[in-house]
């Protein structure tokens, strides 16, 4: 049975061969206090008091986690976190199947799981950051569109065992610096630069960067994005109106027509689950939603317009129902992947 033939029958259970893994840290900077650093009288460790004189700070990097199975496939897949989350996004399932990240090593590709700077296992800022710790699981529940308040949508493909959603909720993890999208996109560029050429997997919030960091680096052959919400690259002007929606407007950005035309020489698939409105609604969990599909459509045809590449897949337009914001952490996202294989060897990026 071909890897592709085990996505589309639901997995495998058989035993994976890793060939080579491994981690580091790519991209961030490095402070230098004034000074000079004296040994005894700064040598004592005092979190409250600390001296920095003639130190230096390590932060605002990435850290990537990397694993390469027996044969592999040429390029690899790059996976890249929204908003709030970390690598943990394509790992384990929160009801316990195999997420994207063993999916694919099964479908022999090499695969980079990102935590983006000042997140996760990245955590090192070179700038300071107040976290919040207040009660929002019934706010996030509805932004990722399972359902609204603690209430499921009928038909989710989330699972509804409340062990699963626990396990969900405690995938959140906050910024441990002020957000810089620039500081991130340097950083995944970086990673780039390291390993050379392969295909960019963002979802959300990474989305938007993932347009300009495919501008910044051209060993980022492809994108797959799963449900971009932020940051669409258009030509400067050629910007569309911002899209209003329920609690703020969803605003696109301009960029050089000669940067622009980057994204037209590379491949991008979009991807977007169920329970977004085509009209206004009461719900603001759902209306960003509408905002950023209408966005992204409105991207896709400008792109093409322009020689590009882009599909824009609707998930219940091809008969995957029921997917929330997280479809590579849903019930049926062995099909979900399998969507994204299948457009993989139409383009020859699964050699």
């Amino acid at each position: 049975m071909t890897a592709c033939a085990a996505l589309k029958e639901g997995g495998s259970s058989a035993p994976m061969v890793i060939q080579e893994q491994g981690s580091f840290a790519v991209g961030g900077t490095v402070v230098i206090a004034p000074g000079t650093f004296d040994p005894i009288a700064h040598g004592a460790f005092n979190p409250a008091n600390q001296a920095s004189e003639g130190q230096t700070l390590h932060g605002d990097h990435a850290y990537v986690f990397y694993q390469k199975p027996q044969k592999a496939r040429e390029l690899p897949l790059v996976f890249w976190h929204g908003y709030g989350q970390s690598a943990k996004t394509w790992e384990t399932t929160p009801d316990g199947p195999e997420g994207f990240q063993s999916i694919f090593l099964r479908n022999g590709y090499p695969v980079y799981l990102i935590d983006q700077p000042k997140r996760g296992k990245a955590g090192r800022s070179t700038e300071p950051n107040t976290i919040p710790a207040k009660p929002d699981d019934q706010l996030w529940f509805g932004i990722f569109r399972m359902g609204i308040g603690r209430e499921f949508f009928p038909g989710v493909q989330f699972s509804k065992d409340p062990e699963a959603l626990d396990q969900f909720f405690r995938h959140i993890t906050p910024d441990t610096g002020p957000l810089d999208i620039e500081v991130n996109i340097n950083a995944v560029s970086a990673l780039f630069d390291k390993i050379g050429q392969g295909v960019l997997v963002t979802h959300s919030h990474s989305g938007g960067q993932g347009w300009l960091a495919a501008i910044k680096n051209s060993n980022i052959k492809a994108i797959a994005s799963y449900e971009p919400e932020s940051n669409f690259v258009f030509p400067e002007g050629q910007v569309p109106e911002p899209i209003p929606y329920v609690g703020g407007q969803l605003s696109a950005r301009g960029v050089p027509m000669e940067e622009f035309k980057d994204l037209t020489k590379i491949p991008i698939i979009i991807y977007y689950g169920d329970y977004i409105p085509e009209q206004p609604v009461e719900n603001p969990g759902q209306e960003q939603w509408r905002a950023a599909y209408t966005m992204a459509r409105q991207w896709r045809d400008v792109v093409n317009k322009h020689g590009g590449d882009v599909t824009l897949v609707y998930l219940p337009d091809v008969g995957l129902k029921g997917n929330t914001h997280f479809p590579m952490s849903d019930l049926n996202n062995v099909k979900v992947a399998h969507l994204l294989s299948e457009w993989l060897k139409e383009k020859g990026l699964d050699q």
